[in-house]
């Protein structure tokens, strides 16, 4: 076949007009398909704000804007939500555009006046980003409510704590879980800093360079209750770095949140016989009738690596990208940042349920730690304190207690008597023990190296009361700051919404 007989054929399957029918399957139908279904009522305010300010600027007339007013209010939304994509139209904007010209004739034309698909698209893109981040923040609020009501029930849960996957120190559940709600107030506090960047507005920046016609900039953000604007134009429509916090925040909040599930899918192990999952996040084996398999951890753990890969997508995609308008570039990446956002509300939603409805093993995790070497630290602290040496002179002196258990076979301070350890003081330090028998032993329990660990941050129970009273107590303050954006969009919404009826009336 020679070259003609090639592009003959590609001109017969593709067209000769645009768009191909490549680029049509590829790229506009798939955004159209998308377009319909989130951005459509973001479109339509803008269509209603701009048209306000425009008014109000007197670039448009009275009349002239209450009849494209009513044009905007005749569109039938639900038409284009359900009508398939049309090569005729190359997007959903110029779509919409068409059939208000057809309603309002060619002076709905003038609604185009200052401004660009360039901005309009940044605008619309923010406006639905800075809801699915408030949704994302809403349901973490929620699962941190459930983690700090379960936190309180297990403030004398004592448990062994790990390091260096190894049999550490004894601590309580409540103080792990305090260290997960922690960082799940940091995760928020990140989102916090991501929605003050995203909910900034690009209207009025045109298509890169603004516009000759006396817009009102501070109008549009007003209107479309944006927090801010982004004042330079070029930025306006080239700056993605609010996808990208977007992105990076809600990726950590996945790496945050798998590191846990990946501690509770071991704890879930008959070996470590942690807690045991309600019925409904089990599923039995096929095969093997003694299973409970917990894969409602499993698929948490999995979905959130799910979630980091679709954001690290997006990131990707951003790199390297001209420092131009990237309107298109969009459209093909904030699918993946929408479903990483869907998926995360999923699993904070499904992880909260399935902790709060565990039963957790005191007694197992209470006989294991008393069944461990893990209290040896406070019995080093104690020495230093009765016997008045240094902290290295009692690591001596309870290491070679410990291994002198070892040796023999023992593989807890059950057999650890105030003999054995009276013999290597007087190795160490050439003196015997002044600490009492009872004081002694006091000091071997799980139990009070849990109490005198009363420091901020430790896991005594007091200690850990106060600081998740301190925790609830800032939970109204967290949930108040969502509540009060999204009435703030909401408000807005409404407000447009009266504006719209009020040019439809005679």
């Amino acid at each position: 076949m020679f070259f003609q007989d090639y592009k003959n054929h590609i001109n017969e399957v593709e067209g000769t007009n645009f768009p191909s029918n490549s680029y049509r399957q590829m790229v506009l139908q798939p955004a159209y398909n998308e377009a319909k279904q989130r951005f459509l009522t973001s479109m339509i305010q803008i269509h209603i704000a701009h048209l306000k300010m425009l008014e109000e600027q007197k670039l448009v007339t009275a009349e002239d804007a209450k009849k494209i007013g009513k044009a905007l209010k005749k569109l039938d939304l639900e038409y284009f939500k359900t009508g398939d994509y049309s090569p005729q139209f190359e997007d959903l904007f110029f779509r919409i555009e068409d059939k208000l010209i057809e309603l309002g004739g060619d002076i709905a034309g003038n609604l185009h006046i200052a401004r660009s698909r360039n901005d309009m698209g940044i605008a619309i893109y923010r406006m639905t980003l800075r809801k699915k981040l408030l949704s994302v923040m809403e349901e973490l609020l929620q699962l941190r409510a459930s983690l700090i009501a379960f936190a309180e029930e297990h403030v004398d849960t004592i448990m062994i704590g790990y390091t260096h996957t190894q049999q550490a120190q004894p601590t309580t559940f409540a103080h792990y879980l305090k260290a997960v709600i922690n960082q799940l107030t940091r995760d928020f506090h990140r989102m916090q800093a991501a929605f003050s960047t995203i909910n900034k507005s690009s209207m009025g920046a045109a298509a890169l360079t603004t516009t000759g016609f006396r817009i009102s900039r501070e109008r549009m953000q007003e209107l479309l209750a944006f927090d801010g604007l982004i004042e330079n134009a070029w930025d306006a429509v080239a700056g993605a770095d609010y996808i990208a916090e977007a992105a990076s925040v809600i990726q950590l909040a996945a790496l945050n949140l798998g590191r846990t599930s990946q501690d509770f899918l071991l704890w879930a192990t008959q070996e470590f016989n942690t807690f045991r999952l309600a019925s409904p996040y089990v599923q039995v084996s096929s095969i093997m009738p003694q299973k409970r398999n917990p894969v409602s951890i499993e698929h948490t753990r999995s979905l959130l690596s799910s979630v980091v890969g679709d954001t690290g997508t997006v990131l990707q995609m951003i790199h390297n990208t001209p420092f131009g308008d990237i309107v298109d570039t969009e459209d093909d990446m904030q699918p993946f940042l929408w479903r990483a956002m869907d998926r995360l509300i999923g699993i904070y939603k499904l992880f909260g349920s399935l902790v709060l409805t565990m039963n957790v093993n005191k007694e197992s995790l209470l006989e294991r730690a008393r069944n461990s070497f893990a209290n040896v630290t406070e019995l080093a602290d104690t020495l230093v304190r009765s016997e008045k040496i240094s902290f290295r002179q009692s690591h001596s002196i309870v290491s070679k207690c410990v291994r002198t258990l070892m040796e023999s076979g023992e593989e807890s301070l059950e057999k650890l008597t105030w003999e054995i350890a009276n013999e290597k003081a007087v190795e160490v330090t050439k003196k015997p023990l002044h600490i009492s028998k009872k004081d002694f032993y006091n000091a071997l329990k799980p139990e009070y190296f849990v109490q005198v660990r009363t420091l901020l941050g430790g896991p005594a129970p007091e200690t850990m009361r106060r600081s998740l009273r301190i925790a609830e107590r800032d939970s109204s303050t967290l949930l108040e700051w969502v509540k009060d954006k999204k009435e703030a969009i909401i408000a807005a919404e409404q407000r447009l919404e009266a504006i719209l009826q009020g040019w439809d009336t005679n």
